[in-house]
């Protein structure tokens, strides 16, 4: 694929992954009524199988479909900033593939455990539950609730995109905030992943939409 069709297609990944997130805060913030904490283990069951096929669905699209858009989006940025900074740019894509493959992983394994759970639920639903809670803790570690990868991620091409005077200042120190917001979330502290979700949403569309247009704008000029 040639330079510009990759920055294209980077850019447009970029926002669809902002779209994947506001759907995802929507859905699981306002649409899917959670059982209260002090549920049985029964009433917890029976909204898992009630909502499986819609979580099911949310899993692929927040993780899995979320994680290839961003394996596209992070070639697309280190094709971007290898000539500016080869190294740093190289060590920037090390953290955004492990970021990728973390997010996928979080996902497979909450559908797979998902479907034990329902399964192993018609004949316990005690146990079925605590398994639910193990798989729960493994995805929240992997890429639900720690964004220490990404963060670093974000950060480094935050510092690329300042020191090499690549995409615009203030988007720039938007990825700054962004990067640390994502490495403070190693903290368990929902307020720290809750904003990190936030502005990545913003840096998402802000960054998609400026490597959409800085590539038309080329375009225009070697082909007027």
């Amino acid at each position: 694929m040639k330079s510009k069709n990759i920055q294209l297609v980077g850019g447009i990944s970029a926002i669809f992954e902002a779209i994947i997130y506001i759907i995802a805060f929507i859905v699981y913030g306002g649409v899917l009524v959670y059982p209260k904490t002090d549920a049985t283990a029964l009433e917890k069951l029976d909204f898992l199988s009630e909502n499986y096929s819609t979580l099911s669905i949310l899993n692929l699209m927040c993780y899995v479909l979320f994680g290839i858009l961003l394996a596209v989006l992070v070639l697309a940025i280190h094709q971007r900033l290898k000539s500016y900074s080869n190294y740093l740019s190289n060590v920037a894509s090390v953290f955004g593939v492990i970021w990728v493959g973390l997010v996928m992983a979080s996902g497979m394994i909450a559908n797979i455990g998902l479907n034990t759970v329902v399964d192993l639920g018609a004949q316990d639903a005690e146990n079925a539950m605590l398994l639910w809670s193990s798989i729960g803790v493994v995805t929240e570690g992997l890429g639900g609730g720690n964004e220490l990868i990404g963060g670093l991620w974000v950060l480094l091409v935050s510092i690329i995109g300042l020191k090499a005077n690549v995409f615009s200042v203030p988007l720039n120190y938007l990825g700054l905030l962004v990067g640390i917001v994502g490495i403070l979330t190693i903290y368990p502290l929902d307020l720290f992943t809750e904003v990190f979700g936030l502005c990545q949403i913003i840096w998402f569309l802000w960054i998609g939409v400026y490597m959409i247009r800085s590539q038309v704008h080329v375009d225009m000029i070697q082909n007027p």
